[in-house]
């Protein structure tokens, strides 16, 4: 029971529709909390770093048996891997305007939003090689395209937040 309540985020996978998407937000409901709480950017990167190691190695440490358990390959029940996906997507991303500001709950709250919008499409349109990295074995195959997904995102994210935002100020 209790490899289930991990491998599910505490259940977050057996909501339907779209259990990926149910996934996916426990980091940005945590990034967002811990914007609310005024804590500044050292404290959310940590938070999502530990959330991104946990999830990561709950997928690889339990992805065999989640594929016997529920039988077949990247079950969808299983979303620890979107779990450490987001939170990669979110790592490092500013959520304040400019480096000099604390994170402002308005802004932070728009970019969450973006971040979790971007990895959903890009994690459900799997663009190569996130789509092939899926024939890696039970956990590896289950975590690594999110986590790909996630390093696009991340790239489109910081881009836009420290290149193309500026520039249109």
């Amino acid at each position: 029971m209790w490899r289930k309540w991990i491998i599910t985020v505490g259940g977050l996978g057996l909501l339907r529709p779209a259990p990926g998407t149910w996934g996916s937000v426990p980091p940005c409901a945590l990034a967002f909390g811990f914007v609310l709480l005024g804590l500044d950017a050292l404290a959310i990167n940590l938070m999502l770093l530990v959330l991104l190691v946990v999830s990561s190695a709950a997928c690889v440490a339990l992805g065999t048996w989640a594929e016997r358990q529920f039988q077949g390959k990247d079950p969808g029940v299983v979303v620890a891997d979107e779990t450490a996906g987001m939170a990669l997507t979110l790592l490092l991303v500013p959520l304040a305007r400019d480096a000099a500001s604390a994170p402002h709950w308005g802004f932070a709250f728009i970019v969450i939003a973006a971040a979790f919008v971007l990895f959903r499409i890009l994690d459900i349109v799997k663009v190569q090689p996130a789509n092939l990295i899926q024939q890696f074995p039970a956990g590896w195959g289950i975590l690594l395209d999110d986590l790909v997904v996630a390093v696009y995102a991340n790239i489109i994210l910081q881009l836009f937040l420290r290149v193309g935002l500026p520039m249109l100020a």
